[in-house]
């Protein structure tokens, strides 16, 4: 039986090949997979220099479809998020690790303020990831969730399912409603009483089509393209409805690229948020607009 270290050295030259930026990596995260085991189990194996027992089928699978460009997330289905291990696959947007910056900014706030119960929605919420990471992490909140796609909010309803077993009391603190984001007719019932909007909408510039594989070929077009040359006509619709849901004193935080800070600040102001700013996410780079009403 070969090494753990063999195996991972001969996948990590199989996946270098197909161009992935993290062969080896990525080879013990399969290997875990394929072994029902932990990364840090795969790494305590190499170091020791020990053998495991593993699916060897299921991990030669995995390979050849991680060799394919097929994201590493959707090959295990699922994707970690914050304190949540959230379900993905096709036709659903892949948390990302900088999302995690713009809920830290919205935790912030909400614990800033001393708010007890606060009432948060999820505008264009994909996985679910930040409308279950708020509803999970402050006790006693309420978060409304919206999402164009039926197919997309399949996969909500699934993470939401999942968050539940781990921490029940979020079943009834936690609504999904299939709409237009932008529309004023969605969570209308909502406007003038939320106290923050948190959100990661499409906002990509139409011309930017991303240079990964794994991201231009895998992720829903929905959720990448902010619907103009520059990106910004969906955040500034986001904008413009967050504006209606809000309270007075309410806040914004609404990811963006990295190149849209100033002119979104310019819109929010625009608006009428009294307060507006760029906040950078982990790398140092502007990542989101934060707007208080």
């Amino acid at each position: 039986m070969a090494t753990v270290d063999s195996v991972i050295r001969d996948a990590g030259v199989q996946l270098r090949e197909a161009g992935i930026e993290t062969p080896d990596h990525d080879a013990k995260l399969l290997l875990a997979e394929a072994a029902g085991m932990e990364l840090r189990d795969i790494d305590k194996a190499l170091l020791m220099g020990e053998t495991i027992s593993f699916d060897d089928a299921r991990f030669r699978a995995m390979l050849e479809r991680r060799a394919k460009r097929e994201p590493l997330q959707y090959i295990v289905g699922h994707a970690p998020f914050r304190y949540l291990d959230l379900e993905v696959g096709p036709g659903v947007f892949i948390p990302r690790p900088e999302t995690e910056t713009v809920v830290q900014a919205g935790l912030d706030w909400i614990t800033q303020h001393g708010l007890m119960h606060p009432r948060v929605v999820d505008l264009c919420a994909g996985s679910g990831a930040i409308g279950l990471a708020v509803v999970s992490e402050v006790p006693g909140s309420q978060v409304w969730a919206v999402e164009l796609s039926p197919h997309t909010a399949e996969w909500t309803q699934h993470n939401l399912a999942r968050t539940a077993k781990r921490y029940p009391s979020i079943a009834s603190n936690y609504q999904l409603e299939i709409g237009d984001a932008t529309s004023l007719a969605t969570l209308a019932q909502l406007d003038g009483t939320v106290d923050m909007v948190i959100t990661n909408p499409p906002y990509i510039p139409q011309a930017d089509v991303p240079e990964q594989p794994e991201v231009r070929d895998w992720d829903p077009e929905l959720a990448l393209y902010g619907g103009s040359a520059d990106g910004t006509l969906i955040p500034e619709r986001i904008i413009e409805r967050a504006y209606r849901l809000l309270k007075a004193d309410g806040a914004l935080v609404m990811e963006h690229d990295i190149s849209q800070g100033d002119r979104l600040v310019a819109y929010a102001r625009a608006t009428g948020f009294v307060n507006a700013s760029t906040g950078k996410d982990w790398t140092g780079r502007d990542r989101y607009l934060f707007a208080e009403k």
